[in-house]
């Protein structure tokens, strides 16, 4: 399959099943895809690289240009401080059975296991989507 023109690929890349996209990302980017990557992301990502691979890419200068623009961009914290020091417990019942976590310095340890947030947690205890701050009443309240 990839001794095939880059055309050829894209004019298959939709017929292909999640195995053949599998392994044509790992030829494509010399690493496997996220196990939680849908093929519906797959797709329009393979095409561009398989393109990118047939064309040469992008040109010295636009690389220049849009690191450029990048550094120029305000960016966001990338995590916000944490509200509580490591030793503190948080506590919450939920249907009956109360529910303890302790924050840690590598997150929230929780059954054993440490989560990077709060709200994992939060929906593995509800087993649906729940913020973690809200979950558990730590979310900051406004003035």
């Amino acid at each position: 399959m990839f001794s095939e023109s880059s055309n050829q690929l894209l004019e298959k890349l939709p017929s292909l099943g999640k195995t053949e996209l599998k392994d044509l990302w790992q030829n494509s980017f010399s690493r496997p895809p996220s196990p939680r990557l849908r093929r519906e992301l797959m797709l329009p990502i393979l095409a561009f690289r398989l393109q990118e691979i047939s064309h040469g890419g992008l040109t010295e200068q636009a690389q220049r240009n849009l690191k450029e623009a990048i550094s120029a961009l305000p960016l966001k914290r990338q995590s916000t401080p944490q509200k509580f020091r490591a030793g503190t417990r948080i506590v919450r019942e939920w249907k009956g059975k109360v529910h303890e976590v302790l924050i840690v310095e590598q997150g929230f340890e929780y059954e054993g296991k440490v989560f990077k947030s709060l709200s994992p947690i939060a929906c593995r205890i509800t087993g649906t989507h729940w913020s973690g701050p809200a979950f558990f009443g730590t979310k900051g309240r406004k003035p």
